[in-house]
């Protein structure tokens, strides 16, 4: 059998959950879409789009696993200015990266973060994880691009019953 990249196997769960928890699942799937509308402060791209989950892992309360997909924006390597963060403040506001996460350099990234892994959580906050999990709608997704430093577009992360 062949094995499943961790890219592979993040978005396969993440898409074949449901908006609740399955029987035995205990973390919930986090959504959020993606649009320049959804900046504060700052102009994005108006053309883009995308959504973004976020989750936990069952029975590991330290690690964050997440799948982006974005359109309509434009796509760089990493190296060269691509970049996607959670950021802290609700929407009305902005704040600082406080996870690391992989820009979506051909239009989707997918990935797990644990804490105490180097670079992925700037602040080394012990807990940051279950925090973003339990309340959501403080933290946002904004994916960054070279045309679009401060930010292409951003999306309020959702519980599951805060409605899409």
């Amino acid at each position: 059998m062949k094995q499943l990249t961790l890219k592979t196997l993040a978005l396969t769960t993440a898409l074949g959950l449901s908006l609740t928890a399955h029987a035995g699942h205990t973390n919930h799937v986090l959504s959020t879409h993606l649009s320049a509308d959804n900046l504060v402060g700052t102009d994005g791209d108006p053309d883009g789009k995308g959504h973004a989950h976020v989750f936990g892992v069952d029975g590991d309360p330290t690690t964050l696993c997440y799948v982006i997909q974005v359109e309509n924006i434009a796509m760089v390597p990493v190296g060269e200015g691509m970049a996607a963060h959670i950021h802290e403040a609700g929407a009305t506001g902005n704040g600082d990266p406080i996870a690391m996460l992989a820009g979506p350099e051909d239009g989707d990234a997918a990935d797990c973060l644990t804490e105490g892994e180097e670079g992925k959580f700037p602040t080394g906050e012990a807990g940051i994880v279950k925090r973003i999990l339990e309340n959501p709608s403080d933290f946002y997704i904004n994916i960054h691009n070279p045309e679009y430093p401060a930010g292409a577009i951003r999306g309020q992360l959702m519980g599951p019953h805060q409605g899409m």
